[in-house]
This record gives structure tokens, sequence and C-alpha cells, in this order.
């Protein structure tokens, strides 16, 4: 029985290192893609117009996409679904650079973003099913893994931009590396099974009525974090009148903020749980909400961005998590959430834009604000989410454990 034990507790072990390891592969394609967007748009010959229409399709592909991950997932088996989804996601990072124009740019960024899409959901399913069976918070330190792959791949692009190298050589090195590397993190997942008798998931179907509710949460998050990333920038330029360096330096300065309070999180959601944490970090995001909006100087909405930062980073994690434990199929409830807050990443950008083009970028950071107190107020629909609150199970009803070897 002893034997068994230490067995299991191995083997979880194991898995968790592997399922963090597959979480920063999928950020460094996300890295090295970001990095080399100017090259692609010249490559294509688009104007600043036509490249936001392209990068509008990445979201697209994934919105439709990722409703199709549980039927793979139950087809095929966890393991075998996120080393081939993953395997296609890091793979279709050459197809971007190779678009000769805007049309097939946008096939292929669609393309790109249909595989990120159903291989996130995948992992995020897996990332769950792990951290139910260590009865420990592990969501916040994956998605901190996310952040570092992001920022690994973001840099291993800009080098490949400083030396002036082509990005369809670099985006093919990148992939071939990312691949062979997803494909050994993968040996250690998890492989949760269906039962043979369980009836299969439909190929395509709309999300639950308890993601959709979590997702609302989910996309408040996505949408303060989205404004905060691709708007402090010119925030601090357009009003506060900082400089080019300093206002750059924000946006780093903001992406390091999520990934270090992500890799922490755990800690945090175990010692308060999830409704407390995310109440605390909505407070603290309206905070900075309010700082940015009356700051009278550049270190004032520093930290302000710095207080979304820190009050947003591990909303998506615990909302993922509540997904996955809010009904009998969790991959089914995490593509309803991730829909939701690839949505809001999606327009929130736009919707900035908007509003600041209409009245004022100050009065759009007014609604990143409100949206940022949504998260005090809606933060009991991710109860489902704190194991302290919820009983756990080893494994979902419709899954049984891989076997021993």
């Amino acid at each position: 029985m002893s034997a068994d034990v230490d067995f299991d507790k191995q083997r979880l072990r194991r898995a968790r290192i592997a399922v963090a390891l597959v979480f920063c592969v999928h950020g460094a394609v996300s890295g090295n893609f970001a990095t080399r967007v100017p090259w692609i748009q010249d490559h294509a010959g688009v104007s600043a117009g036509q490249l936001g229409l392209a990068l509008a399709f990445p979201a697209i592909g994934s919105v439709i996409a990722m409703p199709v991950a549980g039927s793979v997932s139950h087809r095929f088996g966890a393991r075998n679904a996120l080393r081939g989804l993953l395997a296609l996601w890091t793979l279709a990072l050459t197809l971007p650079s190779l678009a000769p124009n805007l049309i097939t740019l946008c096939v292929a960024l669609f393309a790109f973003g249909a595989t990120a899409g159903m291989s996130d959901v995948v992992m995020n399913s897996n990332g769950v099913e792990v951290e139910n069976r260590l009865d420990k918070s592990i969501m916040s330190g994956l998605h901190g893994m996310w952040s570092a792959g992001a920022l690994i791949g973001s840099a291993s692009g800009a080098l490949a931009a400083h030396l002036g190298s082509d990005a369809r050589l670099h985006h093919a090195l990148a992939a071939a590396v990312l691949t062979v590397l997803g494909l050994i993190a993968c040996q250690g997942i998890l492989d949760v099974r269906s039962e043979p008798e369980a009836e299969p998931p439909p190929r395509f179907t709309l999300p639950p009525k308890s993601a959709l509710i979590i997702g609302l949460v989910g996309f408040c998050a996505v949408f303060a974090e989205g404004a905060s990333l691709d708007w402090s920038a010119v925030y601090l330029r357009d009003i506060l009148g900082t400089s080019p360096g300093l206002a750059a330096a924000s946006t780093t300065a903001f992406t390091l903020t999520m990934a270090i309070t992500r890799m922490v999180g755990d800690k945090v959601v175990d010692r308060f749980g999830a409704v407390r944490t995310v109440r605390l970090g909505g407070g603290l995001a309206t905070v900075g909400g309010l700082l940015v909006v009356v700051a009278p100087n550049p270190a004032a909405a520093l930290g302000g961005f710095a207080c979304i930062g820190l009050g947003v980073a591990v909303v998506v994690p615990l909302a993922f998590a509540a997904a996955g434990r809010s009904g009998p199929n969790p991959s089914q409830a995490i593509a309803g959430v991730a829909t939701i807050t690839y949505t809001s990443g999606l327009v929130a950008p736009s919707a900035i834009g908007g509003i600041a083009d209409a009245t004022s970028l100050t009065v759009s950071f007014g609604l990143v604000t409100l949206l940022a107190c949504g998260l005090v107020v809606g933060a009991g629909v991710l109860r489902a989410g704190d194991r302290r609150t919820t009983p756990q199970v080893s494994a979902p009803a419709s899954a049984t454990p891989e076997p021993k070897p």
C-alpha cells in the first residue's frame, strides 16, 4: 500500500513538472511570434490597418476551435491529445512569416489561433486535474510559467530581430526546438482517459451556463490586463508626457509584474481561498485604476498599473480552475471560459481606443476601473474553484486514471 502511495506521489510530481513545461512551451511560441510582427507586416506588404484586421484572426480561430478540444481529448486521451495539439501549435509558428499577402496572412493567423486555442483548453484541463489530485493550488503557477515562456520567447525573438534574421528562418528553428521540447514534456503528462462506455461529448457545443458566469469574471480581468498591456505606454506618453523609453518600459514592467505574481499566487490562494483572493485582487486593481485616472505624474501612474497587474494576475487561472470543477465535463467548461476571456482580449484594445477617440484615454481607464471593481462583486462565482469549500475527487466521474506500468 505504501509503495502504491509513493508511486502516485512520484507520478503526480512528474505530471506537475510536465504540465508546467507545456505551459512554458506554449507561451514561448507567442513570445517568438509577437516580436516579429513588424517583419511579417513588411513581408506581407500590408498597411497598419490591414495588419490590425489580420491580427484579429488568431482570436477568431481560437474562439471557433476551442469547443472542439473536449471531443479531441475524449477520443485520444489527455496525453495524446495534448501531444498532437501542442505540436500543431508549435509548428504553426512557421505559418505567418510565410504569408506573402493579406489573404494568406489572415488564413495563417486563423490556423495559428485555432491550434493555440485547442491546445490551451487541453493543457488547462490537465492542469486542473493535476491540481485536484495534488489537493493544492498550482494553476496560478502554471500560468506564471506561460508568462515566463512568453518572456523567453520574446527575448529570443528580440535577439533575432536585432541580428536582422529572416523571420522565416527564425521561426522555423524556434518551431523545431519548441516542438521537440513539447513532445518531451508531454511524456510526463497525466493521461486521463474516458471510460470505454462513456458517451462522447458533442463535436461542437455551446458552453454550460456555469462557465458563462465564471467567464464574465475572467472577462473583467482580461479586459483590464489587455487594456493596461496595450495602452499603458500610450497613456504615459500622451497623458503624462513621459519619454518614449520610460513609456515603453512600462509595458515590460507590467508583464514582469504579472509573471512574478502568478508564480507566487498559489501560496496566496492556498492561504486565503479563491474567492477572498479575487476580492482582494479586485480591490487592489480598482485602487490601481483610480490611481491611473487621477495620476498627477508618471510615478503615480506606474504604481497604478502595477496595482492593476498585481490585482488581476491570478484571476484567469482561478477562473479555469473553477470551470474545471463546475460540472461533469471539465474540457467543455474550460473551453467556454477560455472563449469568453479570449474574446475580452480581442475587444479590449479596440474598445479602449474607441472610447479614447470619443472622449479621452483617461475616461477609457475609468471603464477599466469599473470592470476591476466587478471582480470584487463577482468573486463569489469562483467558489467552485476553491478546494477548501469544494469536495475533491481524484478524477472526474467520466474518466479513469492511467494504468500503472
